[in-house]
């Protein structure tokens, strides 16, 4: 099967593209929260984290520049999570829901590979174009499905870590050690993800085998 060409974009400006994304709403907001911590208390923290967040969706309104969809429901669930955690008066408690929530994720991914229509496939089209007779090869959906399967362990294996050390440690602690964990973990998975997807896009273009003669 004759298929089309497919240009993925450079890794440097992937990368580009994602440091500030990954600065902006996992970094940043850990950093904020932490030292409002150990300033101000559980409740100067929480205030701290939920005005970090509405703060670059008030200062992407204020440039006219559009508020992406990801952010809002972040802005949504951070309020969320700092009433419970509010209300509670445990920083456990706060820490602790998007945890579940990534476990009921990766549950997600497994389901969908069950359901054949995996999450990664859904989740790749939203950046890169994908032609249809590359989705429908074979060697493309195997792929989908395999990184799939991936991802849904590296969350839950996420998941698990940050709940460990979330019961066992100090907030602090947790913080530090939790992330540096999960940038590990992750990493290699985006690595192992674009090296697969590379892979399996170089295979699709190669002229298939000729039969053994008899």
């Amino acid at each position: 099967m004759n298929t089309p060409s497919v240009k993925l974009p450079r890794i440097t400006t992937l990368i580009r593209q994602a440091v500030p994304r990954l600065l902006e709403g996992v970094v940043a907001p850990l950093a904020v929260f932490y030292a409002a911590l150990a300033l101000l208390g559980l409740d100067g923290a929480l205030i701290a984290a939920v005005s970090w967040v509405y703060a670059g969706v008030a200062w992407r309104l204020v440039r006219r520049r559009p508020v992406p969809g990801t952010m809002v429901l972040a802005a949504i669930a951070i309020t969320a999570r700092a009433a419970l955690g509010w209300w509670t008066g445990s920083a456990v408690v706060y820490f602790l829901q998007p945890e579940l929530g990534t476990i009921c994720i990766s549950m997600a991914f497994l389901a969908s590979v069950r359901l054949n229509r995996p999450l990664v496939q859904k989740l790749t089209l939203d950046y890169i174009h994908l032609p249809s007779t590359v989705l429908r090869h074979e060697r493309m959906r195997r792929f989908f499905a395999r990184i799939t399967l991936l991802w849904a362990f590296v969350l839950l294996a996420n998941s698990t870590v940050s709940i460990y050390l979330l019961l066992h440690q100090s907030i602090g602690t947790y913080l530090l050690v939790r992330t540096s964990v999960v940038a590990v973990i992750s990493g290699v998975a985006v690595a192992v993800s674009i090296y697969a997807f590379r892979r399996v896009l170089r295979r699709l273009h190669e002229p298939p085998a000729l039969p053994a003669a008899a």
